[in-house]
């Protein structure tokens, strides 16, 4: 890292020297569909070039005024006229040209009124030929979002679950795909389909676009949309920012009650230092007691082990640090020689939060076994404080070479994420009858790491007529839990025992390796006397997940302690004068001690497609996309199942399917569309999903069942026994049909108003489940058929309309509303029946889990005349959700609806407005995070609650 930038700073040091020449760039644009324009023919007064493979072109000339003249075939000429160069750069931004009318002669503009926004994002998505929304870099640099997930929020249909997670049209992350450029990538969470979009810096994306709907060239396996982020690719000129950014949240910053523990020398880099390693390194044979007792080697490698445990149990209060973040990149690009033109990039970003909740809730009630009754019953009652410490660390370094027809480009991404976690709560238990409260105290670290390689090469030849992109991407992305610590003492006797819990001790790990690669060729032609683009290719995809979780339980010892920090002093433990001390035990061997783990597998997909597709202009005003896909995908499973039996590569999921789409553009006027599309997709489960493992999260208690194990609950009919089955193990993919219509109007200075409607049926929806077989476990399971049916309005307006002194005010509002239906499936409805109160009548229908019925995103903002001043007013909210359905005596799960309200404004300032300080103000509301358990005619009570509280940041940033 630090000698890329190195070189960075060294060739920027070389080129700082002023110079009477002058740079003059810009890029070509096709009107009618928004594409660079290859090989048009630009004149500067005496000197000639082409457009290249981007629809870039530079001149070098010396002071003076200038006029550009830029001709294409089947284009009317523009001209660029009053370009001054005064020994500095000059970029003219994208140049659109249009087809050659009757009407229309040469266009002549002048520099001085043309703009350069973020209107080219509107336009791409005016071209498109399929529907898609997004956000680009120069929003992100406005409103000073720091991460993705902050700048997904203002993107239409789109909402942000748990600060990280997307949601497209309030469908869940199962149905949300995500991928870096457009390549597939792994994610980083074992718990989530998705991957983590607050790990994205927004300093290394250009732009982020949602897809809505489907065309043949896409992946298949999504539904609500595919979200690509796009890293920076060529720059267009030397840069080099550096920015610094301070937040405080008086709930959570600076506060000396913060609950925290002593972790290692370097989780403020986002990685453990050792501290944490597990004991047994590795070693095959774990000793036990009996080696103990045996003597010799095994006795002392079992001293070894448990002496080897870090001897941290509770927690520390401790003064919670503000929040803080850093950036600085560089970015230049020169000539090599006539031919051949060089870009590179570098760029650096560290980011550290801290949250705190106090009060903090965790709990599962159930109804009670008199069906009389309606009330819920407390099961497990867990409040409490605990403090989180998360770091990010972020490279993207990026080489671009490029001639008039021919591009490659080198990425290399790496994004090291580290997470402490720390709890301290009152526990209450009263399953079954059992009675009890303790003191509960959790500490845990979580390490994460995305390594992304990514090469492409862009071609054009004949003209233009044939283009060929082919990608190249690996990833390895890695997850470590080590030494998840979780202690309950029972209060008021102090005493530490199975009922309660054993202290437990977890390493977790998780590593995959993805391998995608992919080629698209577009041929220009004719078909059936129409003017076509004939797309074609071919991806495959190789992913292969290597997880492991290995526990081990702190038995024996003497109770009377209140403090969990001396439970693993020397003096407390097992040894051979102190037998009565605490020992461990191995929870993931076998009789003789050999490691025979069910939460051990390894997963390995092989993914391969083919598609075929065409852009069809059947007339000036109808642009039909129509296209077939073909994906063959396997999945394999090697671990135990849940009798013990070793599976080896077994073939757990065997899918081939054909996946058709079409999509058409109607221009109803000028800037006005209809469009229709529909398309087949499908949603497959995940590595995880399509497993045995079981995967506690300590903090919370819920644990996660893979979606290979079956269950069965015995109800009584009549006073006789039956076995009735709930889930019998076999987890398939969902097939998924697609219909949208939507009619845009694109207006000036990005204004525009869409309003769009659309449908999906769903066969086989896979949703999260509560375990009746384990208190508060979850597993995925395959419920039914769906419906879904939704509606979405989007408004961009400058606000002059209403009066001209309000010229500088922008309103937008995006508003999404869906009605789904699943026809649950016998198990379910059997199951709600025997679990019914007196009175209640059970549907065969119900709303589908993880989907919002609305989502709202609203905003008004303010910019200066000279575009150096921001202020703006953002609004998002959620509506409540049904989480996880209740089977049986559970109750169903609701997300209660989080009003988000926040504030931001930047300005520019200093020499040329190189400087930027920026403000925002998060969660103006004081709203609070809360889901709900929902019953027939019962009090709700909650499943979940945290107070985030009101955060400021402000940030300061410098540019050159």
């Amino acid at each position: 890292m630090l000698t890329g930038f190195a070189l960075c700073l060294n060739s920027w040091a070389q080129t700082t020297t002023d110079s009477a020449q002058s740079i003059i760039r810009g890029r070509i644009i096709d009107n009618t569909n928004g594409k660079a324009v290859y090989g048009a023919d630009l004149t500067l007064n005496e000197q000639n070039t082409t457009s290249d493979i981007d629809g870039k072109f530079e001149f070098s000339v010396p002071t003076g005024t200038y006029s550009l003249n830029i001709q294409y075939g089947g284009f009317a000429d523009l001209t660029v006229s009053d370009i001054e160069a005064k020994g500095t750069l000059i970029n003219l931004g994208d140049l659109r040209i249009s087809p050659q009318t009757e009407s229309m002669g040469q266009v002549n503009v002048s520099v001085k009124r043309m703009q350069n926004t973020e209107e080219a994002l509107l336009t791409a998505k005016r071209i498109a030929p399929n529907l898609i929304d997004g956000i680009s870099s120069a929003s992100f640099k406005r409103i000073g979002d720091g991460d993705a997930a902050s700048a997904m929020k203002r993107v239409t249909g789109v909402s942000i679950e748990g600060g990280k997670y997307v949601y497209v049209r309030g469908l869940g992350d199962r149905y949300t795909k995500t991928t870096l450029n457009g390549m597939d990538i792994p994610g980083l969470d074992p718990d989530r389909n998705t991957i983590q979009m607050d790990l994205f810096p927004t300093s290394v994306i250009d732009n982020i676009v949602v897809a809505k709907t489907f065309t043949a060239d896409l992946p298949a396996d999504f539904t609500g949309g595919i979200v690509d982020l796009s890293t920076k690719d060529f720059p267009t000129r030397r840069s080099f920012n550096v920015s610094a950014g301070i937040g405080y949240n008086p709930a959570m910053n600076l506060q000396n009650d913060y609950v925290g523990y002593n972790g290692g020398a370097t989780d403020f880099l986002g990685f453990d230092d050792g501290s944490r390693a597990n004991p047994t390194k590795g070693m095959n044979k774990i000793p036990s007691t009996v080696d103990v007792l045996r003597g010799g080697e095994g006795a002392n490698q079992y001293y070894s082990i448990l002496n080897g445990f870090n001897s941290n149990l509770g927690t520390v209060e401790k003064t919670s640090p503000v929040n803080f973040d850093f950036s600085i990149s560089y970015a230049n690009t020169q000539k090599i020689n006539k031919k051949f033109t060089l870009g590179y990039q570098s760029a650096l970003t560290y980011k550290n939060q801290t949250e705190f909740y106090r009060d903090a809730e965790f709990n599962l009630w159930a109804k009670p076994n008199e069906t009389s009754q309606n009330e819920l019953i407390p099961f497990e009652l867990q409040k409490g404080n605990y403090g989180t410490n998360n770091v990010i660390l972020a490279y993207l370094g990026s080489v671009a070479l490029k001639s008039k027809s021919d591009k490659f480009n080198l990425n290399l991404l790496h994004i090291q994420n580290g997470e402490s976690r720390a709890g301290k709560f009152f526990f209450q238990n009263s399953v079954q009858g059992a009675n009890w409260d303790a003191n509960q105290y959790n500490l845990e670290y979580n390490q994460r790491s995305l390594t992304n390689l990514f090469l492409t090469g862009k071609h054009i030849r004949d003209r233009g007529n044939w283009i060929i992109e082919w990608k190249i991407s690996p990833t390895r992305s890695a997850l470590s839990d080590p030494d998840i610590r979780f202690t309950r003492i029972r209060v008021p006797d102090l005493t530490i025992s199975s009922e309660a819990g054993f202290p437990t001790r977890i390493w977790r790990e998780l590593e995959e390796y993805n391998i995608a690669n992919r080629i698209d060729i577009t041929r220009k032609t004719k078909l059936l006397g129409f003017k076509s683009n004939v797309k074609f290719g071919g991806a495959y995809t190789f992913k292969y997940r290597d997880f492991t979780i290995e526990s081990f339980q702190i038995q024996g010892g003497t109770d009377g302690f209140d403090d969990p920090q001396v439970i693993m002093n020397p003096e407390n433990l097992f040894s051979p004068t102190n037998n009565g001390g605490f020992y461990y035990v191995a929870d993931f061997v076998d009789g003789n001690g050999y490691r025979k783990n069910p939460n051990a597998f390894q997963g390995r997909v092989n993914y391969a497609a083919a598609y075929v597709s065409t852009e069809t202009e059947i007339s000036n005003k109808l642009k039909v996309v129509a296209g077939l896909r073909t994906e063959m995908y396997t999945q394999f499973y090697s671990g135990l199942n849940q009798t013990g039996q070793s599976l080896k590569n077994k073939k757990v999921m065997e899918d081939f399917g054909l996946f058709p789409t079409i999509n058409g553009v109607y221009q109803l006027g000028k800037s006005t569309n209809l469009r229709a599309s529909y398309a087949r997709t499908t949603a497959r489960p995940s590595f995880k999903e399509l497993s045995f493992a079981q995967i506690l999260d300590p903090i919370t208690g819920r644990s996660f069942q893979g979606g290979l194990f079956g269950e069965e609950t015995t109800i009584f009919d009549n006073g006789t026994p039956r076995v009735l089955q709930l889930w019998d193990g076999n987890l398939r993919s969902s097939i998924i049909n697609n219909f949208d219509i939507r009619w845009e109007s694109y207006k000036k200075r990005g204004d525009m108003v869409s309003v769009g409607v659309f449908f999906k049926s769903m066969k086989d929806p896979i949703e999260i489940v509560q375990y009746v077989a384990d208190d508060n476990a979850y597993q995925p399971r395959n419920v039914g058929n769906a419906s879904l049916y939704g509606a979405e309005f989007e408004l961009r307006q400058n606000l002059e309309i209403i009066a001209s002194e309000l010229k500088q005010f922008y309103f937008n509002t995006n508003l999404t509303y869906t009605y789904s239906e699943i026809s649950i499936n016998d198990a379910e409805f059997l199951s709600k029946t025997y679990g019914a109160r007196e009175g209640q009548s059970i549907s065969r229908k119900r709303e589908m889990a993880g989907q919002a019925p609305y989502i709202i995103n609203g905003g008004i903002s303010w910019m200066s005349k000279a575009k150096r001043f921001e202020a703006g007013m953002y609004y998002n909210v959620q509506g409540a959700t049904l989480q996880f359905v209740g089977y049986a005596n559970r109750a169903d799960i609701i997300s209660v609806p989080f009003h988000s309200l926040n504030f931001s404004a930047s300005g520019k300032f200093g020499y040329k407005n190189r400087m930027n300080l920026g403000i925002q103000v998060s969660n103006l509301l004081n709203d609070k995070r809360e889901s709900i358990f929902r019953s027939y005619q019962a009090q709700q009570q909650y499943f979940q609650r945290l107070a985030p509280g009101t955060a400021v940041s402000v940030k300061f940033s410098y540019s050159l």
